[in-house]
């Protein structure tokens, strides 16, 4: 009895550990212009899939039309002067879907640039966790997927990002980014699109949202007119929650997209079929020890009395 008991304790166990995944983020990728990312219009379209940031930086090169912006590239994308990589870290992927938002600001331009956008791209469930900053995973996925090389040099960031190296540029104000978009307006012989990573806070000294410091971007790059493309993300930290209130939101919300980016395929269709698994097998456990337990309370006796002549 007290084996079957262990073995119980020992299927909850492994449920747990198996249900226990990374925080899920959100990941959204916009431009007011198609700019020839892509050829069939590309607008509201959402990968279901869960995704890890190094796939996504894939998706984003590949699907987003990047690989011209940051690949050594002899063609460089003329049409973009400026591309953003603006990465939070208090988005989660439930949070879209609350009437309730902790910061209302965030999420109305992240709602508002999807659907307004000639392009937009969602990514609903990026696996993220603690081990490596959100960051350096998409500097190591642009350098792994860039079959032509990683073009680094034009890249900047805010003073408030991880990242070492030599010859690296921080910006620590937005008017420091105002000047840089200026600055390529009309005076880029090369066609090399600028990119510039803002990363948890924006900048040291700076008290603001994330979502007034989005804001505050995109109005001064609509200002500006620069023709720009921005890549928003997340890495929150906590327990991460139920992804179907979000599913459920952007399905109802999204009337364009395209057929067979909302099966369950991949790394889904095996969580899935282990969770069924699980379960199954600890129902017929519980029916087991039960069927034991009552087989073990039947009492019979030890011995027959002979019957009776008569």
């Amino acid at each position: 009895m007290a084996a079957a008991w262990a073995l119980l304790a020992v299927m909850l166990l492994a449920v747990q550990a198996a249900s226990a995944a990374p925080v899920m983020a959100p990941a959204f990728l916009w431009a007011p212009k198609n700019y020839g990312f892509s050829s069939d219009g590309a607008k509201e379209v959402v990968h279901y899939q869960t995704i890890s940031p190094k796939s996504l930086a894939k998706s984003v090169l590949q699907e987003g039309g990047w690989s011209s912006l940051v690949c050594s590239t002899e063609d460089a994308h003329k049409d973009v002067d400026v591309a953003i990589v603006f990465l939070g870290s208090k988005l989660q992927s439930s949070d879209i879907s609350k009437d309730k938002q902790a910061d209302p600001a965030l999420a109305d331009t992240l709602k508002l640039s999807f659907t307004s956008s000639e392009f937009s791209m969602a990514f609903p469930y990026v696996a993220t966790t603690d081990d490596e900053k959100l960051e350096n995973s998409f500097l190591s996925g642009f350098s792994e997927n860039c079959n032509s090389g990683f073009e680094g040099k034009h890249i900047t960031y805010t003073d408030t990002c991880a990242v070492s190296g030599e010859d690296l540029k921080k910006h620590h104000s937005m008017d420091s980014i105002s000047d840089l978009v200026m600055a390529r307006m009309g005076n880029n012989p090369s066609g090399q699109t600028d990119v510039i990573v803002f990363c948890s806070g924006g900048f040291e000294d700076l008290d603001q949202s994330e979502g007034e410091l989005l804001s505050e971007l995109v109005a001064m790059l609509k200002k500006s007119g620069a023709k720009y493309t921005i890549l928003y993300a997340s890495q929150p930290s906590g327990e991460s929650p139920s992804n179907v209130p979000l599913g459920r939101f952007l399905a109802e919300k999204t009337n364009t997209t395209k057929p067979g980016l909302g099966k369950c395929e991949g790394e889904c269709l095996v969580k899935s079929t282990l969770l069924e698994g699980t379960f199954v097998g600890i129902v017929l456990l519980i029916i087991l020890i039960s069927g034991l337990m009552c087989m073990m309370g039947i009492d019979t006796p030890s011995r027959f009395e002979a019957p009776q002549e008569s």
